[in-house]
C-alpha cells in the first residue's frame, strides 16, 4: 500500500509538472495571408489576398496650363473669353486579370477628376472586360488608327479619336495579324442634330503589328436620321431630310525608325466619310462654322483628311514630336463648304521615369468658302507624374 500510494503521488506530480510547462508553451500565431507577386501580365501586379486573381494599381498626376487662342478675336483679345486654361487632375488605373480555359479575363477601370479653372469635374475614361477575344464597354473605338505623338496636342487635328462604349470580337491569326468586327454606340459619333438613337455602328478593322511598325485598314456604317424638327442650319422643319446610310473608311501605317533613335517613329494615315464626319475628326462645328452628316433639306456631307506626325528620341531623356492634319468637307444644298489644317509640335523631357515636363504649341487654319478665315494659335506647358 506504501509503495502503491508512493506511485500515485509520483503520478500526480509528473502531470502537474507536464500541465505547467504546457502552458508556458507559446501559443501558435493565425497563418498570414501575405500578398504575393504575379509575374504572369509583367512588372507591378500582386494577387488578390484569397484569390487568383492578379491586380494592378497605378495613377497619374497631371498639372498644366494653356494660354488660348492669341490670334484675331480669340481668347486672349476677348475680354468675356478666357485667356488660359489652368489645369490639375488625377488618374487611377485598376487593372484585375484572371487566367481561365478560355484564356485571360481582364476587367479594366480608369477615371480621373479635374479641377479647370476653379471647375471640378469627374469623368470615366474607361471601364471594359476583355475575354476569350470578346471586348465590351468603354474604350477606344476600333476604327481609331493613331490619335497623335505631341505631348499635349494644345490645338486638334483632324482623325478620329473617340472613346465609346462597345461590344467587338478580335481574331488574332498570328504573327501580329488581327482582325475585328464591333457594335459601337453612335452617341459619340453624331454631327449636327439628331432625332434620337436607334441603330448602333457597325465598325470593322484588320491590323497587323510587327517589328518594323503597325498598319490598320477601318470600315464604318453610321445611320443617318437628321431631326426634322430642328434642322442644324436653317432652323426651319426639316421635312425633306430623309434617313440615309453613312459610312467611312480609312487606313494608316506607323514605321519604327531605330536608325534615327531607337523608341523614333513615323505614322501616316487618311480618312473619307459620307454621312459620317466624326470619322474624319470634324465636330458639330468647325471653326466656328456649323457642321452636320446631312444637308439643310437633303442629301449627305463628305469629306476627307490626311495626317502625319512623327516621334524622335532625340537623347534618352528628351523626346520631339509634330503632328499634322488636313481635312475638307463638302456639304449639300448651300450649306458652308469648309477647309482646315492643323500643326502642332512639343518638347519633353523625362528627367526620371515615370515624371515628364514639356511645352507645346499649335497652330491651325479654317477656311469656310463664304466667310473670312479662322485662325488658332495656342501654347501649353504641363507637368506629369505616372506611377
Amino acid at each position: 500500500m506504501k509503495l502503491k500510494s508512493l506511485m500515485l503521488g509520483a503520478a500526480a506530480a509528473a502531470a502537474a509538472a507536464t500541465t505547467a510547462q504546457a502552458a508556458d508553451l507559446p501559443v501558435a500565431p493565425e497563418p498570414v495571408d501575405y500578398v504575393r507577386v504575379c509575374d504572369a501580365y509583367g512588372a507591378r501586379f500582386y494577387y488578390i489576398p484569397g484569390t487568383e486573381t492578379c491586380l494592378r494599381v497605378g495613377g497619374r498626376v497631371r498639372t498644366q496650363v494653356i494660354v488660348n487662342n492669341t490670334l484675331d478675336n480669340g481668347a486672349w483679345g476677348n475680354r468675356d473669353s478666357d485667356g488660359y486654361s489652368w489645369l490639375s487632375r488625377g488618374y487611377l488605373y485598376l487593372d484585375a486579370r484572371t487566367a481561365t480555359e478560355f484564356g485571360t479575363l481582364r476587367a479594366y477601370v480608369s477615371m480621373y477628376s479635374t479641377v479647370t479653372n476653379g471647375a471640378n469635374s469627374a469623368s470615366l475614361d474607361n471601364a471594359y472586360i476583355q475575354w476569350g477575344g470578346l471586348t465590351a464597354g468603354l474604350l477606344t473605338s476600333n476604327f481609331d488608327i493613331f490619335t497623335g505623338q505631341t505631348f499635349m496636342g494644345v490645338v486638334s487635328r483632324n482623325w478620329s479619336d473617340q472613346t465609346v462604349n462597345q461590344i467587338a470580337y478580335t481574331a488574332a491569326f498570328g504573327n501580329g495579324f488581327s482582325a475585328t468586327i464591333a457594335l459601337e454606340d453612335r452617341s459619340h459619333r453624331e454631327v449636327g442634330t439628331y432625332g434620337g438613337t436607334r441603330a448602333p455602328d457597325l465598325v470593322a478593322a484588320l491590323g497587323v503589328s510587327q517589328g518594323w511598325g503597325s498598319a490598320q485598314l477601318s470600315g464604318a456604317l453610321h445611320q443617318v436620321y437628321p431631326d426634322r424638327a430642328n434642322a442644324h442650319q436653317t432652323g426651319a422643319t426639316n421635312n425633306g431630310a430623309d434617313d440615309s446610310l453613312g459610312w467611312a473608311i480609312g487606313g494608316g501605317v506607323a514605321v519604327n525608325i531605330p536608325m534615327a533613335s531607337p523608341g523614333s517613329n513615323i505614322f501616316f494615315q487618311g480618312f473619307y466619310a459620307d454621312g459620317a464626319l466624326s470619322y474624319i475628326g470634324a465636330g458639330s462645328t468647325v471653326g466656328g462654322v456649323a457642321v452636320s452628316d446631312y444637308g439643310p433639306t437633303s442629301g449627305t456631307s463628305t469629306g476627307y483628311s490626311l495626317s502625319a506626325g512623327a516621334y524622335i528620341q532625340a537623347t534618352s531623356t528628351i523626346g520631339l514630336a509634330l503632328d499634322g492634319s488636313y481635312m475638307d468637307i463638302d456639304q449639300p444644298n448651300g450649306a458652308t463648304d469648309l477647309s482646315r489644317w492643323a500643326i502642332d509640335g512639343s518638347v519633353q523631357w523625362e528627367p526620371v521615369s515615370g515624371f515628364v515636363m514639356g511645352a507645346d504649341v499649335g497652330y491651325a487654319n479654317t477656311d469656310p468658302d463664304n466667310a473670312s478665315d479662322v485662325d488658332e494659335l495656342l501654347f501649353g506647358v504641363r507637368m506629369q507624374r505616372t506611377f
